[in-house]
């Protein structure tokens, strides 16, 4: 089951929490560039972790910032009208708590 999108297409919710989603103005062959990417890169943290190698985990982690900045859901905000992020806030905590309690998932 999808999690619900805030109805600007900003957020996404996942756990009652809002996490930013991807910049829906990327084309998409560069949106599964990037996907591809953070996929990859998930991957390495996990060999990283059951190899218990710091500097390649350092690394990977690093790769999947670099991703998720890319597809906007880290960085800058991607909207251009001066709206305050609330990436990782409590959605009960944000303007959004209304149509949140308004669904069923809540």
């Amino acid at each position: 089951m999808k999690p619900p999108v805030t109805p600007d297409g900003r957020y996404i919710v996942v756990k009652g929490r809002l996490w930013r989603a991807s910049n829906p103005h990327l084309s998409e062959e560069k949106r599964k560039s990037f996907v591809y990417d953070l996929m990859v890169a998930r991957r390495e943290v996990k060999a990283a972790l059951n190899e218990e190698n710091e500097e390649r985990l350092i690394a990977a982690r690093k790769a999947v910032d670099a991703a998720k900045i890319a597809l906007g859901e880290r960085g800058p905000v991607w909207w251009t009208d001066g709206a305050k992020d609330f990436n990782r806030h409590l959605v009960k905590n944000t303007p959004y708590a209304d149509w949140y309690k308004e669904l069923s998932y809540s």
